[in-house]
Parts: C-alpha cells; structure tokens; sequence
C-alpha cells in the first residue's frame, strides 16, 4: 500500500493525460487529421512538462516512471487484439512477404543512414527505424523498454511519425491516381508502407472502402512483426551485456504476451462488448503511457538532439514511399 500511495500522484496525472487526450482525439478538428489519443497524449506531456518545468514535485517520479514502464508493457501485450491469423492468412502469401520486406529493408537503412550517414546514436537510429518500419509510434515504445533511452530521443522518433504519416493520409490518394493502381493492390501498398494504423485507415478510405479493409489487415500483419523483432533485438541486448560474462538470451515477456493474446484471438471470439471495451483499455494505458513519456520530454534535450533523426525520418518516407512502391511491383507484380 506504501509503495501504491508512492506511485498515486504521478501515476493520477499521467492518467489524466491519458483522458484528456481520448476526449481530444473525438474532436472534428483532430479526428479529420486522424492525430491518435497516442500522439495527442505526448504532445499533451511536453507542454506539461515544458511549462511546469521544475515546479513538478518529486513525488510525482514514482508514479511516472510506473506509467512509462508497466502500464506501457500491458498496452502492448492487450494490443494483439487488433490482429488474428485468420486475418493475416487473408490477405495471402504476397503480402506478408512485401511487409517482412519492407521492415527489414527498413530497418536495415535506418540504421545503416543514421549510424554511418547522420553519426546519430545507436538508440535514436533504431528508435526512429523501427517507428517508420513497423507500426509507429507503438513500435518506438515497445522498443523503448528494451534501450531504455532518454524520453526526448522516443519523442524525436514518435514526432518523425506523426510529421510523415500525416503527410501520407494526403499523398496516398494522389499516388494512387497517378500511378493508376487498383483498389486491392493500393491496399496493400498503403498497409505495407504507412507508418500508424489511423494513417493507414484514412489513406485507404480517401480511396476506396474495400481498400482501406486490405490495408488494415495488410498493416496489422506488419504490426505482428513487432514480435520477431523485439525477440531479435532483446537476444542482441543481452549478447552484449553478457559479453565475458556468460550472460544469457532475455527474452522481452511483453512480445511473448503479444503474440500469445495475437493467438488467442485468433481461436477465440470475445463478445463485442468486452472487445470493444478491453481495445477501450489498452487505447487508455497506452496514451497515459504516452503522456508519463511526454512529462519527462524536454524542449532543451529535443534541441541537444538537433535536426538530425529528423533527416533520418524523411529518408525513410522516401524510402517506404518509392522503394516501397519497388517493392510492391516486384513481390505483388504487375497489374
């Protein structure tokens, strides 16, 4: 109880956050932009953060760093209820095979430009690839628990999301036109290449329903991938920290517990209303997550930062856009 009471204040206001940034998001001025309670709960976290400053108490840490921590872990775990197997197998072998592809092309130049190109750090670097290669800002934050970086390098990384994946909502429809692709396979590209789901449903609606459909389940098959790379990543982690020391492979229990709610949807159908209202709850851990991160971003360390994860962003926009297209031509072929 101690420790509870400890935690309570920080963990009230992170929570808060959360709320407010639900309640925002069904506003007509953000729900048209498809900006997430996601982002909206970081945006909400640095002005908090920035204008309050140092005039935050203490007391509030405990239950912040709680909201970073734990409540993110249990986001993530109860998000493999967007997806099934049943869903990936849908959308058939091409598919999957373009959006393994396309994350490990990805991720690969994001590290590759950031490290050897830009001379960024080895945490900012991934944190901005695997946000551009998987699933956005939810993939930077699973990440986040195995680099453990500073706030301000996971807010870079969320903000090249949001900065690009918005640009895509009104780029796709015209590159659909331009480019003459059928519904179906506009689906695909759009699922395979657009960083947030709420990116990918708007992109895809702007065109054509049953696109948007394709897409959706074309991103969440992108977004399982999430699995392999965290089990790959946390395996690399505990190589190096066990380096002379016998150290062992730790396996990150949030990606297990991924997958296995990812199966257990797919065998299992939960009455609606319970469905709606755990996605209801994770939506909420998520962005109380968000906003604790957002709390302990600061304006002079995003600055320290500089403008560089940035032209790390828009290399990996570019190549999600053209190289994905590529990509799309070969895996999927012509049409």
């Amino acid at each position: 109880m101690s420790t509870f009471n400890t935690r309570l204040p920080g963990l009230a206001l992170a929570l808060l956050l959360g709320l407010a940034s639900l309640g925002l998001a069904t506003l007509p001025a953000f729900s048209r932009l498809q900006l997430s309670a996601l982002t909206l709960a970081i945006v909400l976290g640095m002005l908090v953060g920035n204008l309050a400053g140092s005039r935050l108490p203490p007391q509030l840490a405990p239950g912040i760093a709680f909201a970073q921590r734990n409540l993110l872990r249990a986001g993530i775990v109860l998000y493999g209820l967007r997806i099934s197997f049943q869903q990936i197998a849908a959308v058939g072998m091409g598919a999957l095979i373009l959006d393994v592809a396309i994350v490990a092309s990805t991720l690969a130049l994001g590290l590759w430009i950031g490290r050897r190109w830009l001379g960024l750090d080895r945490d900012t670097a991934l944190l901005t690839a695997c946000g551009s290669a998987i699933c956005g800002a939810a993939a930077v934050l699973a990440t986040e628990r195995l680099l453990k970086p500073d706030p301000s390098k996971v807010a870079i990384a969320v903000a090249g999301v949001v900065l690009f994946g918005t640009l895509n909502i009104f780029l796709y429809p015209q590159l659909a036109h331009w480019l003459q692709m059928p519904p179906d396979v506009y689906g695909i590209y759009t699922g395979a290449t657009v960083h947030e789901v709420a990116q990918v449903v708007a992109a895809g609606n702007a065109v054509d329903p049953a696109a948007a459909d394709t897409a959706v389940i074309v991103k969440l098959t992108r977004v399982l991938l999430l699995v392999p790379f965290l089990l790959l990543l946390g395996g690399w982690q505990a190589r190096r920290a066990g380096e002379g020391a016998g150290g062992g492979i730790t396996v990150p229990w949030f990606a297990l517990g991924f997958a296995a709610v990812c199966a257990l949807n797919s065998v299992v159908d939960l009455p609606p209303a319970w469905r709606t209202r755990l996605l209801d709850l994770d939506t909420l851990l998520l962005a109380t997550a968000m906003g604790a991160l957002g709390l302990d971003t600061r304006f002079s360390r995003l600055r320290a930062i500089g403008p560089k994860p940035l032209l790390l962003a828009t290399a990996l926009f570019a190549w999600l856009t053209i190289g994905g297209y590529w990509l799309l031509k070969v895996v999927i072929g012509s049409w």
